[in-house]
């Protein structure tokens, strides 16, 4: 069916005033649906009046599913199409059960909050230990944790996001989760294409969109829909996404996403980039309960109808228990993986600050990171991954992993190290000796911020919880005192 037919009925909806629904979806966007899926729009209106479904992906970088079940207070349902993730009930009752937001497990990053439908994207886009990957448009975060997981720490995953304040919210997202193979940079799509073209071996373009497919979750996507606002997503998705198509390398893999139901922003996208870039191919994608193909009738311009569209994926909410989704998987032709020479310069760190460093993992109790592959900025020492390229002239946030600071007593001269929240959270409690381990309502007391009692050695110590890291604390006189970031208390 021609989208072309639809612009009268965008301009004035003729639904009938005792049809609209009482939660503020506007009447245009009902009809054009009513339009697009004749039959099943009964359903599907019906679906939207419903509430939405929560989900929780666990971090398999921490636990496995199996033994995620004997800890849980909450009733799990498992995501056909997400091995690692559930749709979620908390369990009425059940000792110890917080909203899942607010449970210590939360904190300490055994699990993401994330909507079911949108586990499928990297899935779909299954990168592999050891690759080179970008996130493109990442925040907050969802998709990368799923990346960084899939990845097992190995290989180099580009965390990136344009927005200077949404890429604070992906940073700490990603601290959480305790990754050790992961950059985080705050740039343009076309800075990063200019800088570091054909160097990914997978890239991720979840692009900025309507919010259709959030109606149920999102007021502001309700309250801001409009047909202008779909064509301009459109454009602006066409512009990212033939930033994405540079930064790919031969033979690479490209996954383009959104969760919005517009055929603009979906079909149309991708059946017009598809024929300004010949050397992409729509890829079929591995079928999951509740996978719908992409609709060829829905594309605009009949020019751009022959390139298999049907393989590209749709979730509808009133077919599985989740939101909307678009997915388009695409591979760039080519079979010979391009090597680039090292071209970055790690400057020297100072001895001393090694030195400190040095000293603060042998009173701990654990290993300290390879210091070939560390970077000091601005006093923070950071562990770099070894695929990163030279990255001077762009915006990082952070280069790699942040294990702490260097502090120069304006007193003393003694250098000292002070460990990172993220060091924290990526180690393995199990190879610390220095650690105090807490009960939930230890945990929770710990995380609003308040000392603890302990006995041991006098000196800094990994707080956790059943094994997870929750952060640091410093034993003086048997009082912990508590490091938890005060910005997250």
């Amino acid at each position: 069916m021609a989208l072309l037919c639809l612009t009268k009925l965008w301009r004035s909806p003729t639904l009938p005033h005792d049809k609209m629904p009482t939660s503020g979806i506007p009447a245009a966007f009902l009809e054009r649906m009513r339009v697009l899926l004749g039959p099943e729009f009964a359903s599907f209106q019906e679906c939207l009046e419903q509430a939405s479904v929560n989900g929780l992906r666990l971090n398999t970088l921490k636990i496995d599913p199996r033994a995620f079940f004997s800890l849980t207070p909450f009733e799990l349902e498992p995501v056909p199409w997400c091995p690692g993730g559930f749709r979620l009930h908390q369990k009425p009752g059940r000792a110890g059960a917080n909203p899942p937001g607010k449970h210590p497990y939360h904190a300490a990053g055994v699990y993401y909050l994330q909507e079911p439908s949108a586990m499928a994207v990297a899935e779909i886009l299954d990168p592999r230990p050891g690759e080179i990957v970008l996130d493109l448009a990442a925040a907050p975060g969802g998709k990368s944790t799923h990346i960084a997981a899939l990845m097992q720490n190995s290989g180099l995953l580009v965390a990136n996001d344009v927005h200077p304040k949404r890429v604070w919210e992906l940073s700490e997202n990603l601290e959480r989760w305790g990754a050790k193979n992961v950059a985080i940079t705050n740039e343009t799509p076309a800075s990063l294409a200019a800088r570091w073209p054909s160097r990914f071996d997978r890239v991720l373009l979840d692009a900025p969109c309507s919010g259709e497919g959030m109606f149920r979750r999102n007021q502001t996507a309700r309250q801001d829909w409009s047909i202008e606002l779909i064509n301009g997503c459109a454009l602006r998705q066409s512009n990212i996404l033939k930033e994405a198509a540079l930064l790919l390398q031969p033979g690479g893999i490209l996954v383009y996403s959104t969760c919005t139901f517009a055929p603009e922003e979906n079909e149309g996208v991708i059946s017009a980039f598809l024929s300004a870039h010949p050397d992409f191919t729509l890829e079929e994608i591995r079928q999951a309960p509740g996978y719908m193909p992409g609709e060829v009738a829905w594309i605009l311009d009949e020019r751009f109808a022959t390139h298999h569209i049907e393989r590209t994926v749709r979730l509808w909410p009133h077919q599985i228990e989740g939101e909307g989704q678009f997915i388009a998987r695409m591979r760039k032709n080519g079979v010979n993986r391009q090597m680039f020479a090292q071209n970055r310069k790690l400057k020297p760190i100072p001895a001393d600050a090694l030195r400190a460093y040095a000293e603060f993992c042998k009173a701990l109790g654990t290993e300290a990171e390879d210091t070939t592959e560390m970077v000091m900025v601005g006093g923070r020492l950071y562990r770099v991954p070894p695929d990163l390229p030279e990255w001077t002239g762009l915006r990082l946030i952070h280069p790699g992993l942040w294990l702490g600071s260097i502090k120069r007593g304006e007193y003393s001269q003694r250098t000292r190290f002070e460990p990172a929240h993220s060091l924290a959270l990526a180690l393995n409690s199990k190879n610390v000796r220095h650690s105090l381990h807490l009960e939930l309502e230890q945990a929770r007391n710990y995380l609003s911020g308040n000392p603890l009692a302990g006995d041991g050695d006098a000196g800094w110590m990994l707080v956790a919880l059943d094994g997870f890291p929750l952060g640091w604390g410093k034993c003086v006189h048997h009082v912990v005192k508590n490091y938890y970031p005060k910005g997250l208390r």
